[in-house]
């Protein structure tokens, strides 16, 4: 049976580098923010710098088809891809996203990658493609906390990674998650 892998984690705590990592090594990469980008193209809403537009947006998603949203959006794209190959998500963020998966996906796996509060924080405003100030990821955060329930997830990890030194560190701990999981 393929393996199933949701990445979770704050903002620029190193989600990527895991997600990457695993796509490198043939895994399946579903995104979920990408959905966000995709139905905000197809509505005609623009992202703005501060990332407001696409926070509003993906918390109306979820207020009008439920917090679980995202998770059947990519519910059978999930079972196509596992038919052949395995798969890891990048940006399941509620519980609720969490209980419809696992339900449906028994061998679903979850890596929390974590960091530093004042790391992550600098991450995210010396990003390349959209910097945040420090205030707008302050506020990012208790958002996805209060509204979207991405505390479940980040909890209930069965594993942990800490990335606050180097990506080699990452790297290794997710070959040594792998062996178990593998």
């Amino acid at each position: 049976m393929n393996k199933l892998i949701a990445v979770v984690g704050m903002s620029g705590s190193g989600k990527s580098i895991v997600t990457d990592y695993l796509e490198k090594l043939g895994w399946t990469k579903l995104y979920f923010g990408g959905i966000t980008y995709k139905l905000m193209n197809e509505a005609g809403i623009e992202r703005t710098a501060d990332g407001k537009s696409e926070k509003e947006f993906r918390e109306e998603l979820r207020k009008k088809h439920g917090l679980e949203f995202y998770a059947k959006y990519f519910e059978n794209d999930i079972r196509n891809e596992l038919k052949t190959n395995n798969v890891v998500l990048d940006g399941l963020y509620s519980w609720q996203e969490y209980k419809h998966l696992i339900e449906r996906f028994p061998n679903l796996k979850l890596i929390c990658v974590i960091a530093d509060k004042k790391l992550r924080y600098e991450r995210v405003g010396t990003r390349p493609n959209r910097p945040f100030d420090k205030e707008a990821i302050k506020y990012r955060d208790i958002s996805e906390i209060e509204n979207l329930y991405k505390g479940g997830p980040i909890a209930f990890a069965d594993y942990f990674i800490l990335n606050n030194s180097n990506i080699n560190k990452v790297i290794e701990r997710t070959k040594e998650i792998l062996e178990k999981e593998v």
